[in-house]
């Protein structure tokens, strides 16, 4: 543009077109919007199900370690891992539980 030029004012047209790619643009990104919601949601419900079914495996199978022979290493350090989770597990188990369902809750679909 030059100095002295006349400035010409955008077509209504050209106005049109911008608003209506705006538009589609405002669109994509509500859908991914409402996507990423759902799917944090369904990962919070599945971690809510994932920690319920850790503690029932756990009650099913006892403490098997409790009986095993830890004079060999191999079977002391398996022991000792099997051990520390299930002690760790119950520890942060309630903790995960609580931050999932409060998730679960805040990304539920919106009336």
């Amino acid at each position: 543009m030059k100095i002295g030029e006349t400035i010409t004012e955008p077509k209504l047209d050209d106005l049109k077109t911008i608003s209506e790619k705006l538009e589609v643009i405002n669109l994509q990104l509500a859908q991914r919007k409402v996507l990423r919601r759902k799917i944090l949601h369904w990962l919070f419900l599945i971690l809510c199900v994932g920690i319920a079914i850790v503690p029932a495996v756990l009650m099913a199978l006892g403490e098997p370690y409790l009986s095993w022979d830890f004079n060999d290493p191999e079977t002391a350090v398996i022991g000792t891992f099997f051990h520390a989770f299930e002690w760790s597990f119950a520890r942060l188990a309630p903790i995960l539980l609580i931050g999932a369902v409060i998730g679960a809750v805040l990304t539920r679909k919106e009336a």
